[in-house]
């Protein structure tokens, strides 16, 4: 039997002891499962963006086939006990589904929805290279100052939980079950249970100015008439939020750079450090290549270029930074929204028609995978016993790049094949027609005024959270999102948060993760099945 093959048979399924060598992405089964899982979720994820205009969660899908053939009683199936094998592929399908639907397809059906099919295919090169360089960079950034491992990462904590619970069983199995009844039976009543269950265990601040910014959304036209929406209130908080936002992360870079060479934080912001660099020439290779290969640079002069490209480029670090910072505090990233934002930004700079569609796609493209390999991280960290810098923490987060770059090479083969299916009758992504309505309506200079107004209180909240509680952020989140329902919840998951904290103390957070990862979880798999039925029968 070859070195790999023994590594992903080790940790049966009651043993909690970290194996020697973390399991394989490319061992045979690892790798036959990862595919077959990644193709699954490729095409779900395309269908119901197509279909419905959401992006499923797959990944409780790709933990539970993993421990379903773990349960098969042949020696082939054996590496499927360990919890890290189960990892690699929530991993791989998770990101096979966010990366072709949000990160590809939807993208390179703004071209096309605009009347420029020949752009699709140099649109779709260059996006699949900009979701690579998105997750390979949240890789490399993961568990630094700027994006810390004990953050909450709602979504990786849920998936966890599952594949815990389902390993070793116990009191902690059905608390999680109690959770995943409570996310179901809430999800049929059409109660957004993941909000109420983000709420149980992200950071208190954040969650208070999300949850408020979720309920002013939601109440403010209806009690005082006044539609913050239409006067780009959201969208201006969210710009100066954001500016800030991504200021923080520099300071953050030069103010450890003085600091003792061997400490952790100093480590770790010279890895951020490194990565922003990096991030920022593979962002600008790609925007030249987009400008390049789509043609739009022959409508431009030398100065209008230069600048399209050197905004595309900022846009795509700020667009990354925020659907990073929110998915890692509230597990909900506004990538549309700020995408729209960075075309309204554009738009007021004059670029010509053409170069607004390949800026809407290629902020559109990023973000997603940076987010979802966030989630996916977070997962496996928890799984290895949250033991930042150890041999083989290091490992498994190598493993767990390495299963998500098979999930991404999969959907760009699943997108380049069936795009044209799609296309050919009329299916793509609903947001791509408020992207091709704005480049076609432009934007008044009232609508300047409004993001630039907005901007300041926007800039000014980021900075009195701070860095840590990411309040402007997450308030500008809340006010992107039409959902009053979604704020309740929250506020509900606040209340009994600090309930069950004053009753039970101490034990409260390890319990209340554990229920929570459950609520999101029957949120999310009830969501799935049911969306795909509907998808089915459209």
């Amino acid at each position: 039997m070859s070195i790999d093959t023994e590594a992903t048979a080790l940790a049966p399924l009651h043993d909690h002891t970290p194996p020697a060598l973390h399991p394989k992405a490319l061992a045979p089964a690892n790798l036959v499962l990862t595919l077959v899982l990644s193709v699954f979720g490729a095409i779900v994820g395309i269908q119901m963006l197509a279909s419905l205009g959401i992006t499923p969660s797959t990944s409780l899908i790709g933990a539970l086939a993993a421990m379903t053939l773990a349960r098969v009683p042949l020696a082939m199936f054996r590496g499927f006990r360990s919890v890290h094998a189960q990892n690699l592929a929530q991993t791989s399908i998770s990101s096979a589904t966010f990366g072709a639907a949000n990160s590809l397809f939807l993208p390179i059906g703004i071209p096309f929805l605009f009347g420029l099919p020949e752009m699709v295919v140099p649109m779709l090169v260059g996006v699949s290279l900009a979701m690579l360089l998105d997750a390979w960079l949240l890789y490399r950034m993961f568990d630094t100052p700027a994006f810390p491992a004990k953050n909450p990462w709602p979504l990786g904590i849920a998936a966890a939980e599952a594949i815990k619970a389902g390993d070793g069983g116990g009191k902690q199995a059905w608390l999680l079950l109690g959770g995943l009844a409570t996310g179901a039976l809430g999800a049929v009543f059409k109660l957004p249970m993941s909000a109420f269950g983000v709420a149980l265990i992200g950071g208190l601040g954040a969650m208070t100015a999300f949850g408020i910014g979720l309920l002013v959304r939601g109440h403010a036209l209806p009690l005082t008439g006044i539609d913050i929406g239409a006067l780009y209130l959201p969208h201006g908080m969210m710009i100066g939020a954001g500016i800030v936002a991504l200021a923080q992360v520099g300071h953050v870079v030069l103010k450890k750079h003085g600091v003792t060479a061997g400490a952790p934080d100093a480590r770790g912001a010279r890895a951020l450090g490194r990565s922003l660099r990096l991030g920022g020439i593979g962002y600008l290779a790609i925007m030249v290549l987009l400008a390049v290969g789509t043609g739009v640079y022959h409508g431009m002069s030398l100065g209008m270029l230069v600048g399209f490209v050197l905004y595309g480029t900022f846009a795509a670090f700020v667009h990354e930074l925020i659907v990073g910072i929110a998915a890692m505090h509230s597990g909900w990233f506004p990538a549309f929204a700020v995408a729209l934002i960075s075309l309204l930004i554009g738009i007021l700079i004059g670029f010509p028609p053409e170069a607004l569609v390949v800026l809407a796609g290629f902020s559109a493209a990023t973000g997603p995978a940076f987010a979802d390999m966030g989630y996916d991280l977070k997962a496996g960290h928890l799984l290895r016993g949250e033991t930042s810098g150890t041999a083989f923490e290091t490992a498994g987060r190598r493993e767990q790049m390495i299963a998500g770059m098979v999930g991404f090479a999969v959907a760009i083969v699943v997108v380049a094949c069936s795009w044209r299916l799609f296309f050919a009758n009329h299916q793509t992504a609903p947001i791509n027609a408020a992207y091709v309505a704005a480049i076609q309506a432009g934007i008044s200079g009232d609508t300047a005024r409004n993001l630039a107004l907005w901007a300041v209180p926007g800039a000014l909240l980021q900075l009195a959270g701070g860095a840590r509680q990411q309040l402007g952020v997450l308030f500008a989140t809340g006010l992107l999102i039409a959902s009053p329902l979604a704020g309740w919840m929250v506020a509900a998951g606040i209340a009994c948060r600090l309930l069950v904290q004053r009753v039970i103390g101490s034990a409260a957070r390890e319990r209340l993760e554990v229920f929570a990862g459950g609520v999101i979880a029957g949120d999310a798999l009830y969501s799935f099945f049911s969306g795909a039925v509907k998808s089915l029968r459209k």
